[in-house]
């Protein structure tokens, strides 16, 4: 397996444990008051917004030769950190 493709399923992985992270807040959005699930509904349609820009890049990506994904690997490794700590805050303010 190249490093290309190592880095990629590295990205899909993280994606697919997002989607998860999201599914869960979205759940806990439906069971709470009024107040907190339009804070809760605000915030999964943020995250949301982030993962499809995340899966956005993971495509062109995927698209890249073996050697022009090196120059996209610093703005895809800075993507996935704002998405990652977005995630952490939404998961610890709604727990």
């Amino acid at each position: 397996m190249s490093m290309k493709e190592a880095y990629e399923k590295k990205l899909e992985a993280q994606l697919n444990e997002w989607s998860a992270q999201i599914d869960k807040l979205k759940a806990q959005a439906e069971s709470a008051e009024a107040d907190a699930q339009i804070q809760y509904q605000k915030q999964v349609k943020e995250l949301r917004a982030m993962q499809d820009e995340a899966e956005q890049k993971l495509r062109e990506l995927q698209k890249s030769s073996d050697t022009a994904w090196q120059d996209m690997k610093a703005g895809m490794d800075n993507a996935w950190d704002s998405i990652e700590a977005a995630m952490k805050m939404a998961t610890s303010r709604f727990k």
